[in-house]
């Protein structure tokens, strides 16, 4: 697997299955968004995980994981640049987006130079928001040995 495509792989998923599904931010000036006013000191709400599914964004097959949609990278994958909010965007982004993606990469590395895997039929997929989002019932995997 190519680094590219193991960058797509982890976008998706983490669109898919953001680990923060909200975030909080209050207005620090008084400011209009579209046609909507937001007063200075308002608690505003970003729905994370309804923007990273909205089929207006992201089009018809927005609940579906096709990684393929990010190979022309970030900006263009969905219908408006800043549509993926992993990590959020602009001066509050995360300061350890790029640690986070580079450990991500490294332990798929490490897991499939010496490892195939799948899921446990015993996995039941439900996720639950714990302050982050998690496999309620954890994440059962069988891993076999590429070489014996």
């Amino acid at each position: 697997m190519e680094i590219v495509q193991v960058n797509m792989v982890l976008l998706e998923a983490l669109r898919l299955y953001c680990p923060v599904i909200v975030l909080l931010r209050k207005a620090s000036e008084d400011m209009k968004l579209g046609e909507l006013i937001i007063p200075k000191d308002t608690s505003v709400s970003i729905p994370l995980a309804m923007i990273h599914r909205s089929k207006k964004y992201w089009g018809e097959d927005a609940n579906e994981f096709n990684p393929t949609r990010f190979a022309d990278g970030v900006s263009k994958a969905a219908k408006h640049p800043n549509a993926l909010l992993a990590f959020s965007v602009g001066p509050r982004a995360c300061i350890g987006q790029n640690f986070a993606m580079m450990e991500a990469k490294l332990v798929i590395a490490m897991i499939l130079q010496r490892f195939s895997f799948s899921l446990s039929p015993k996995y039941t997929h439900a996720p639950i928001d714990n302050l982050t989002l998690q496999p309620q019932f954890g994440l059962p995997a069988v891993l076999r040995p590429l070489r014996a």
